[in-house]
């Protein structure tokens, strides 16, 4: 039987999906490639033909996988994604990376500059106020996925002066050095999402031509601690034909 996750309390049909969904991710199932037929996966996962059937029910639901009469269940060609910056900071938490299957990070910068008027009403800052801006560009084998931004307290240049440097963070994401260097964890997250005509700035940050016409997701999300305050405000542009999917569980 495929290998399980350890203390995975979900139930067996779930596990099932989250495995072929994993190796559709990765790419070791390519579009075309088949699925093991529902009496097989059913013997190989020790479950029964109605368990397995359910999990590919999931799939399909997700357009992952389509059925062929005749032939059997076959991967799909997958959207391009769009990774968020909430989703970055929950993968960098159990991996280590922020990074998704397939991407890299270049032009990190960093940087204390005047705060823009959007961004000191979510800091409750003044317009023109010392803020520190983080940035760095995504990229898969598709191209940009997003130019990412992190707006953050200026305060916290006296303690990380690496922040504020023109270069990639060493020891996790700025919130995580936030947290080891002085113990303020996330502990609440606000995400919003929103789409808008790409602006001439936007078209410039994702490396496209000014007079492109073209609509683009906005992604943003307020990290805050304990007391509610802000620890950094992330603004995620994604890049145009890039496709935000989630999944969840339905508790029943």
């Amino acid at each position: 039987m495929p290998g399980q996750p350890r203390a995975d309390n979900r139930p067996p049909y779930a596990r099932i999906a989250s495995h072929y969904r994993d190796l559709i991710s990765s790419g070791e199932l390519s579009p075309g490639d088949l699925l093991p037929s529902i009496r097989t996966m059913a013997d190989e996962w020790n479950v029964s033909t109605a368990t397995a059937d359910r999990a590919m029910k999931l799939l399909r639901e997700e357009q992952r996988v389509q059925g062929i009469p005749g032939v059997g269940t076959e991967v799909m060609a997958q959207p391009i994604s769009l990774t968020s910056g909430s989703e970055r900071h929950d993968r960098s938490s159990r991996t280590q990376s922020s990074w998704g299957v397939g991407e890299e990070s270049s032009g990190h910068t960093g940087g204390i500059v005047p705060a823009p008027r959007d961004v000191a009403d979510v800091l409750a800052i003044a317009a023109g106020d010392d803020v520190i801006r983080r940035s760095r560009v995504y990229r898969d084998s598709h191209g940009i996925v997003s130019h990412s931004t992190s707006w953050i307290p200026a305060e916290f240049a006296q303690v990380l002066p690496e922040l504020a440097r023109n270069e990639r963070l060493k020891g996790g994401l700025s919130l995580d050095l936030i947290a080891e260097a002085t113990g303020r964890q996330v502990e609440h997250r606000v995400d919003e999402e929103a789409a808008r005509i790409a602006t001439k700035e936007d078209l410039q940050l994702l490396e496209l031509g000014t007079e492109t016409v073209a609509a683009i997701l906005v992604l943003t999300a307020k990290f805050l601690d304990a007391d509610g305050l802000l620890l950094e405000y992330g603004v995620d542009l994604g890049a145009p034909g890039r496709t935000r999917r989630t999944t969840s569980e339905v508790v029943r």
